[in-house]
């Protein structure tokens, strides 16, 4: 255990954030980054590339590789991209990707369903196994799964999504059970109710937003940023004793 005051810093670290270039996962790169890491963000499309170049002309060594990771051969290949760019190592992994599908259940579409647990579920436990296969040999390693207030109730018009990020949190535990003893730490974070594109329908609807708002004691939505410290503090050694933990980022929604 280092001492307090290096509990948070990374320096010298090596970090992949999957989802790097999202609403969440953007806040949560900076912060890697802020800490001292180096950093390489997969993302679809340009996306990461632009951020990955703004956070560079701040003075960050942050890099990207675009991959689909509804592919399976793309998750496997960004991996190893996103490695080498490291310079053939990793200390932190940040699964942070994640899409959602509405529909009634007894509407809900196969091809929603298999494209949801696809990329919030299996991506999310391949980047884990290929990460865990680089760690445990060096017996060290940091994997963190981004989960959701959906980790612990059902949500409504989205089974697919409810299922993937009950199983993302169940996964976590598992993981943690095998490679704790191994030197890994493997966590789940669970964002609260957050002001970002995947919810703008809800944060538009006057009277959902205020049954929403009544409920956190916090009385806001969450940002980006309010993820920046707990990342932080589960990828750097202030964490070293937390496994397998689904910790809520809620403003208080839970304790209601």
């Amino acid at each position: 255990m280092s001492d307090s005051k290096n509990m948070f810093s990374l320096a010298g670290k090596k970090a992949i954030v999957v989802g790097g270039a999202g609403d969440l996962g953007r806040s949560m790169v900076a912060a890697l980054g802020e800490a001292g890491a180096q950093v390489v963000i997969i993302a679809r499309g340009e996306k990461g590339e632009r951020y990955a170049a703004a956070l560079e002309e701040r003075g960050f060594d942050i890099g990207s590789v675009a991959a689909d990771i509804s592919e399976r051969a793309q998750v496997d290949r960004s991996f190893d991209s996103a490695v080498e760019r490291l310079g053939g190592s990793v200390d932190i992994l940040v699964n942070a990707a994640g899409l959602q599908r509405r529909h009634r259940c007894e509407e809900f579409p196969m091809d929603d369903w298999a494209m949801v647990l696809e990329v919030n579920l299996t991506a999310l436990w391949r980047y884990c196994q290929l990460a865990g296969r680089r760690m445990i040999p060096r017996g060290s390693g940091k994997i963190i799964n981004i989960a959701s207030m959906l980790s612990f109730f059902g949500g409504y018009t989205v089974p697919a999504y409810a299922a993937s990020k009950g199983g993302v949190a169940q996964l976590t535990k598992a993981l943690a059970n095998e490679w704790a003893a191994r030197g890994l730490n493997v966590n789940a974070i669970a964002p609260g109710y957050m002001d970002t594109k995947m919810n703008e329908n809800i944060v538009n609807d006057p009277g959902r937003n205020a049954e929403i708002l009544e409920r956190i004691p916090a009385r806001r939505w969450g940002r980006g940023e309010d993820l920046k410290g707990v990342v932080v503090f589960l990828a750097g050694p202030g964490s070293d004793y937390i496994n397998g933990a689904i910790i809520p980022v809620d403003g208080g929604y839970l304790g209601r």
